[in-house]
Formats: structure tokens, C-alpha cells, sequence
């Protein structure tokens, strides 16, 4: 194992087909797992099921946003993640769960989606904290995911702070969890 990576966690997939199943991923000092408090509250906004639903765990990590999509339903999901070892842990687990109608990309985000062809109607953007510090940061992002987002898709963003979306863009759910703070975004 790498001086860059710890000791190996879990979450736990919280509802779906694959409720109560644990993941094992390994993490650096960068990557984090979102919360059960918070995919829990995101799932009981978004929907229990995603079923006919297209998903793009972006800054996929773990795994945990794109897996919990793919429990309850969603048609597809498409994971991308930069990191070699972190993108073959999410295909791992994915073979693991016999998972169908996912694809893992091994890309930088900004790359996947300057070259992306697919539409998406729920993105999930839960980009390392330290890399997203301002707005316009933020503002940057979503004017590239933007593009991506079927109409009357979802935008969900992670931070340690809520974020103030540019016009165009409304938010739909704001909340908060410990230090966690995230919202989902549309288009209008």
C-alpha cells in the first residue's frame, strides 16, 4: 500500500438493492466518503428510486454517491475519478456487485466534460474541499457541467459551505450536516 493512502474504509450503501451492504475503498488524505446522514437526506429529496434516471458521479472518490444511485436504480451511472488506484477500486467494487449500466472513467473532470457526448439527469459534483474554497470556483464548474445536464436535471453540490449558484441557476434544497453542507441545483 502506498505512503499516500490509509488504512482502508467503509461506507455503507443505505437503501436501494443494496442496502446494508458495506464498501471497502482506500482512502488518502484527500478523499473522503459522503456521509450516511447525507445520502440519506439526498435521497429522500431526490427520490428512493432513480429508476430511468441518468447519473454522473463526477468526482466519484469512493464511489458512494453513483453507488447508492446505482442501488436504487438508476439506468446508468458514470463514475469518474482521475486517481489510477482509486478509478480501478470503484471498477473492483462495481464487478463485485455485478452492477450493470455503469462505466468508470479514469479522466480529470474538467477533461471528461469538455469530451463528454452523454446527458445526464442527476450530477452528483463532490470535489475535494480545499480545491473548491470561492464561488467562482464553483461558478467555473457548473458552467461546465451545465452543458451535460438534461433539462429539468439535477445538480448536487458537497462543500464545507453553501455555495451561491450564478444566474441561472436556482437552488432546490439547501441543507446541512455537521460540517457538511450541500444543495441541489437546476437550471432555470
Amino acid at each position: 500500500m502506498s505512503a499516500a493512502f490509509r488504512s482502508p474504509a467503509v461506507f455503507r450503501i443505505i437503501g436501494g438493492k443494496w442496502r446494508g451492504r458495506k464498501i471497502h475503498f482506500h482512502s488518502s488524505s484527500s478523499l473522503r466518503s459522503s456521509g450516511s446522514r447525507v445520502r440519506e437526506s439526498l435521497f429522500n429529496c431526490l427520490g428512493q428510486r432513480l429508476d430511468n434516471l441518468n447519473c454522473l458521479d463526477l468526482f466519484a472518490g469512493g464511489g458512494a454517491l453513483g453507488l447508492e444511485a446505482a442501488s436504487r436504480g438508476a439506468q446508468t451511472i458514470t463514475f469518474v475519478e482521475k486517481n489510477i488506484t482509486t478509478a480501478n477500486a470503484i471498477r473492483c467494487t462495481v464487478n463485485l456487485l455485478n452492477a450493470g449500466n455503469v462505466q468508470v472513467r479514469r479522466a480529470d473532470a474538467f477533461t471528461f466534460l469538455s469530451e463528454a457526448k452523454e446527458f445526464f439527469d442527476v450530477i452528483f459534483l463532490d470535489p475535494p474541499f480545499s480545491d473548491y474554497v470561492d464561488d467562482k470556483q464553483w461558478q467555473h464548474l457548473l458552467e461546465k457541467v451545465a452543458p451535460r445536464l438534461n433539462a429539468g436535471g439535477t445538480v448536487y453540490c458537497e462543500s464545507d459551505r453553501h455555495i451561491v449558484p450564478q444566474a441561472g441557476w436556482a437552488v432546490k434544497t439547501r441543507k446541512q450536516a455537521g460540517a457538511v453542507c450541500w444543495q441541489l441545483l437546476s437550471q432555470v
